[in-house]
């Protein structure tokens, strides 16, 4: 694992999926958002399109509630990053979204995650080694369904792990 310089920055993108139906309305892989989840969604993308933050990828876990998150911020962005969805990122904890993100392309300088809590609140807090720390403190205090957490590091996918990034922004839909 080498160093890489400020101009070569990473971008990891931290999605939750919007707001799901009850668990008992349907097996938990075919969830859907509810409208609160899709509305929130959508502006989960204006903010991200917005926010200049730009991504090679994203990968998103293979549930509804997960992919239709994703479709719902597609339409606001004006270069949608090709997506694939995974299984793993369904079942994975903080430390197999770590690990998942740490097997990406060296060429890649940004990968967007849409995936479930408390893994993705987990994930976002873990890396976030530095940043404002009025950021910080609201990572600490919640990442409700639709947030965004997006963090930066300067060093090669292969080289991130706890307290290596910095907190770059945060996005939740109520805004606090």
């Amino acid at each position: 694992m080498s160093e890489i310089g400020d101009s070569d920055r990473r971008l990891i993108v931290v999605v939750r999926h919007g707001k799901a139906v009850p668990k008992h309305t349907a097996a938990d892989p075919e969830r859907d958002l509810t409208e609160r989840g899709r509305r929130n969604a959508g502006e989960a993308g204006r903010w991200l399109e917005g926010s200049g933050h730009r991504v090679d990828l994203a990968v998103s876990s293979t549930s509804l509630r997960t992919r239709r998150t994703w479709q719902m911020m597609l339409p606001h962005l004006s270069a949608p990053p090709p997506a694939y969805y995974t299984e793993e990122l369904y079942h994975a904890d903080a430390g197999g979204l770590l690990a998942m993100l740490r097997r990406q392309a060296p060429e890649l300088s940004g990968v967007l995650l849409v995936g479930h809590n408390p893994a993705v609140h987990e994930l976002a807090a873990a890396l976030a080694g530095s940043g404002a720390k009025n950021l910080r403190k609201r990572l600490d205090q919640a990442f409700p369904t639709s947030s965004i957490a997006v963090l930066t590091v300067t060093r090669p996918w292969d080289g991130i792990g706890p307290g290596t990034a910095r907190l770059a922004d945060l996005w939740t839909p109520d805004g606090s």
